[in-house]
């Protein structure tokens, strides 16, 4: 559903991204994993577009959307949930997740948004600000997935957020992955979450990827050692 070959991201002079490769299938979760300042958040924005590539290509459902401007990538079937929510705190609940519609193949939200997140039903017209911030990011990933993409991609959905709404979320995202067949990309710090929800695990260190496991050879222990590195 999604592949990245030989990509390449550079800030100035400074490359960041070393020639990453990656490939996913529809309906597989992918944790990214790795300590702050390793290429995560970076990775994440070159693959919506927010940062060009200075080489390699994306490609979504066959289509290279290397080139394209980040509403096109849209288009194309990524959505992306930026570290921080990033969510428009002056907007009711409603208003923010109709943002969400600008990529939709159907511009109307879809019927299962508010099953999945309940507490938005309840919601409708508070304003963004005024959500907790586990409520945001509910928020946040619910506005994803209006337009209904291929592909999501989450940039450290835990942070900043109570246990027991992690464990909503996952639990949604796991739900998600099987109702729509859609292809999971998280990056992600906390081990828990992530081993609860992952099909394959990927850890980055200076921008290359030095692991690539499916779950049932994660070694937790070294994965854990080198986060804590």
């Amino acid at each position: 559903m999604i592949e990245i070959k030989d990509l390449r991201v550079s800030y100035g002079q400074s490359e960041v991204i070393h020639g990453v490769n990656l490939s996913a299938e529809a309906g597989q979760i992918v944790a990214i994993m790795g300590r702050n300042g390793m290429g995560k958040t970076t990775l994440f924005k070159s693959l919506i577009g927010v940062i060009k590539s200075s080489s390699g290509t994306i490609t979504v459902g066959g289509v290279d959307v290397t080139k394209m401007p980040s509403y096109k990538r849209v288009k194309q079937g990524i959505a992306y949930v930026p570290q921080g929510r990033m969510i428009f705190p002056t907007l009711t609940v409603w208003e923010n997740l109709l943002t969400g519609l600008e990529g939709s193949p159907t511009g109307r939200l879809p019927d299962d948004i508010f099953k999945l997140f309940p507490v938005l039903a309840e919601m409708k017209t508070r304003r963004g600000g005024n959500l907790s911030g586990g409520q945001q990011q509910q928020l946040a990933i619910a506005r994803a997935l209006a337009a209904e993409p291929k592909v999501l991609l989450l940039d450290e959905p835990t942070e900043g957020i109570q246990p027991s709404v992690i464990k909503d979320i996952a639990q949604v995202l796991l739900k998600v992955r099987d109702s729509r067949n859609l292809t999971i990309i998280v990056s992600e710090q906390v081990l828990s979450f992530t081993m609860e929800i992952l099909d394959r695990l990927l850890v980055i260190e200076g921008g290359r990827f030095t692991a690539d496991e499916p779950r049932d050879r994660v070694d937790v222990g070294e994965v854990r050692r080198l986060l804590a590195v």
